[in-house]
């Protein structure tokens, strides 16, 4: 089926849509079903840019396979809450669940639907409840979640709010998450309530509702408790009850303040377009010429990689910080949801293209976040730290940002919150004596992802080492720039792998080189292998390339990586090794620069016919189209990236090294009022092969093309021809 003929029954079927399917907005190549199967864990609700809201449906509650509360696969739904995580590998979140229906109470709260009658797009959700005819309506803004229910049987109306639902790992922690809370009713058109619960993280949901119907009757269902509501209303066949929910982590005065400050006096139509045209102000940033369906996956990738982090304070810069208590921020905003293991490697470096103030406003996020712990953050939510994966990765965000001179924070601040990260024994992960002292973490001492934890840590180290020499700090450069050449200590000549060391410099035995490691196992490796963590070493392929005795040895060990059986792991494999092409795992994120490595290497065609591999098979218009998590957006940036014809193999260079488009043209818009033109010529199926490279009209011959060149506006051609190139 072509790809127009596939598009257009995408629209009619309403899988995916704008404001007006027959307006020419970006939006409308957006499906936020891609990803909802299989191990993408996304989520089709309703949500703003970076909005604290996201307002989607459950289809259930237990589990990695509910990370986000909804597989597409399932066929009743439970309700529609108001958070969401986004492709994450963790469960948490589901706050403040709605659910309507008609009748008595039932046993179980959930109706069965029908993709039919469902519809998502930008900032907007739609579905039809089958059990009972109601059809349901969302939107949002970036702190209030907007209701829609028409009932469309004759019967009394009701709808059930409930504190307690939430995503976690079973039915008895759901039974337990939620430490204390309880919602109370204001009056004949208001309620209010909080939560305090435990899963992932610790934290703390208030929330407020105005409806535009006056409520009947109410009745809670979980005895003394009140965490579970069923409000009544005298509705007349095909009448609609609408709920304006705002939310806040502060105090339910700050849900009704922010509620007020985004919602006052404004229809549903009206908050639906607005959010619309969050997300149009977003897409606009990078105009994309070529197939609708190269669009559709370069879109909603876009939209994916911005969903997160979520700016959780309330409108008046008050928010609840690491320590559980209520800070005020300067700027009004403070980010959390910093899945930095993965978001550090492309997600942030393409906010430093599209949205270098937002950028910025993170980093003193983490700098805030240090302040109250004495630790940059590793892995947060709602403010909360929850360690989870290994490494210090806001490190390679902020020294980023301060290199490309990116505003909002303060660099020397900043530096002082990195050298404290990685000199203080705050991260229960890193024991920094011991790093030092033998070059490397031990595995008979560290038992858990030892080799993988210390090639993480001297991509930290490299890191630091550039903002100290930024900033002139000699003595600082010297120290982390030796300890970014830790790698060096794990690797086997031997067998041309990072392995696994103990105390007294002998190597691990036996070499299990496939068994791939997690934290809950045990193991050498994180989520991977040997084979897919040995390229880990993202801050100097040179030396990587020098290690493996030169250029040819290397490719060949590359080559290897990619046409090794995918169906032979050893003990261990975990859901998150996916996306395989050889032992090559483009579904977890330690892999993803590894095809840009042939272009450094000198054979930039194995690279270019590579990524139009991995673009095809693994970025798909359908619900399991993502071969996985998408990571807050890490799995998106990665196509981004790609689709432009270059990606940041070392996130905090500066550096995008070449690959090869896989769009026609893309516009960038950046500050200052310039334009950052890519040019594919000649592009087709056949024609993946960069012939050659030109920027503004002279060729161009580097591997790399570097962040101040694209910030100084122009055109970048690539003239593409089916033959490879050297």
């Amino acid at each position: 089926m072509r790809c127009k003929t596939l598009f257009k029954i995408l629209l009619l079927m309403g899988v995916v849509s704008g404001l007006n399917a027959g307006a020419q907005t970006y939006g409308q190549y957006v499906n936020p079903f891609i990803g909802t199967s299989a191990t993408g864990h996304t989520f089709p609700g309703a949500t703003v840019p970076f909005g604290m809201v996201q307002l989607s449906p459950e289809t259930g509650n237990f589990g990695w396979n509910y990370c986000s509360g909804y597989r597409y696969e399932d066929t009743v739904i439970t309700g529609f809450a108001h958070t969401h995580l986004s492709g994450t590998g963790g469960v948490d979140l589901g706050d403040v669940l709605f659910f309507p229906f008609q009748g008595k109470d039932p046993a179980h709260f959930t109706s069965k639907f029908s993709h039919k009658n469902e519809k998502a797009s930008p900032g907007y959700y739609e579905v039809v409840l089958s059990d009972h005819n109601i059809r349901t309506q969302l939107t949002t803004s970036a702190h209030a979640g907007l209701h829609r229910y028409t009932f469309n049987n004759a019967g009394t109306s009701h709808l059930l709010i409930d504190m307690q639902s939430g995503l976690v790992e079973d039915a008895e922690q759901l039974k337990e998450h939620v430490a204390e809370g309880s919602i109370t009713v204001n009056s004949t058109t208001s309620i209010s309530g909080s939560a305090y619960t435990s899963q992932w993280v610790e934290k703390k949901v208030f929330f407020t509702v105005q409806f535009n119907k006056p409520i009947k009757g109410y009745h809670f269902i979980d005895d003394s408790a009140h965490r579970r509501l069923v409000v009544d209303f005298d509705l007349k066949k095909g009448e609609s009850v609408e709920a304006r929910v705002g939310i806040s982590g502060v105090s339910i005065a700050g849900a009704r303040k922010n509620l007020a400050a985004e919602t006052a006096g404004k229809t549903f139509e009206r908050v639906r377009a607005e959010a619309a045209k969050a997300w149009e102000n977003q897409f606009s940033k990078l105009k994309a010429e070529g197939t609708d369906q190269n669009k559709i996956a370069f879109y909603t990738s876009v939209y994916h990689a911005l969903i997160q982090p979520n700016n959780i304070a309330d409108v008046d810069g008050k928010y609840r910080g690491a320590d559980g208590l209520v800070h005020q921020s300067a700027d009004k905003v403070f980010y959390s949801t910093f899945s930095l293991w993965d978001t550090y490697r492309a997600a942030h470096p393409l906010y430093t293209l599209i949205c270098p103030d937002k950028d910025g406003q993170m980093v003193e996020s983490m700098v805030q976040h240090f302040k109250l712990t004495k630790l940059l953050p590793v892995w947060t939510l709602f403010g909360k730290e929850s360690y989870a994966m290994i490494g210090n990765h806001a490190i390679p965000v902020m020294v980023d940002a301060s290199l490309k001179g990116i505003k909002g924070f303060d660099k020397d601040q900043a530096f002082a919150a990195i050298k404290a990260t990685l000199t203080t024994n705050k991260n229960p992960k890193y024991d920094w004596s011991l790093y030092m002292k033998y070059g490397y973490l031990p595995s008979d001492t560290v038992t858990r992802e030892a080799v993988s934890r210390t090639l993480e840590a001297a991509y930290d180290d490299w890191c630091a080492a550039q903002l100290a020499k930024n900033l002139h700090k000699t003595a600082d450069y010297n120290y982390f720039i030796k300890r970014s050449k830790f790698y060096v200590n794990l690797f086997d000549k031997s067998t041309g792998l990072m392995r696994g060391r103990l105390f007294n410099g002998n190597w691990v035995q036996p070499f299990a080189h496939l068994d791939s490691g997690q934290l809950a196992i045990g193991g050498d490796y994180t989520e991977g292998n040997a084979w897919q963590y040995t390229w880990q070493v993202q801050q100097d392929i040179p030396g990587l390339i020098k290690l493996m005795g030169g250029r040819k040895a290397f490719v060949d060990k590359l080559d290897s990586l990619f046409t090794m059986d995918s169906k032979v792991f050893g003990k261990g494999s975990t859901l998150d090794v996916t996306g395989l092409i050889g032992q090559y795992a483009h579904g977890n994120e330690p892999n993803h620069h590894v095809a840009y490595l042939y272009t450094l290497a000198g054979e930039p065609a194995k690279t270019q016919n590579l990524v139009r591999q991995i673009a095809d098979q693994f970025y798909q218009n359908k619900p399991d189209g993502l071969s996985g998590n998408d990571d807050c957006g890490q799995m998106s940036a990665w196509y981004i990236f790609t689709s432009m014809g270059f990606y940041p193999v070392n996130p905090a260079d500066g550096h995008y090294v070449f690959g090869a488009p896989q769009l026609s043209k893309v516009t960038l818009a950046l500050p200052g009022n310039k334009k950052f033109v890519i040019v594919a010529e000649g592009l087709s199926v056949a024609n993946k092969f960069v012939q050659s490279i030109s920027l503004n009209g002279k060729p161009y011959r580097k591997n790399y093309i570097s962040h101040k060149d694209i910030l100084a506006g122009g055109k970048l051609v690539f003239v593409m021809g089916s033959v490879p190139v050297l």
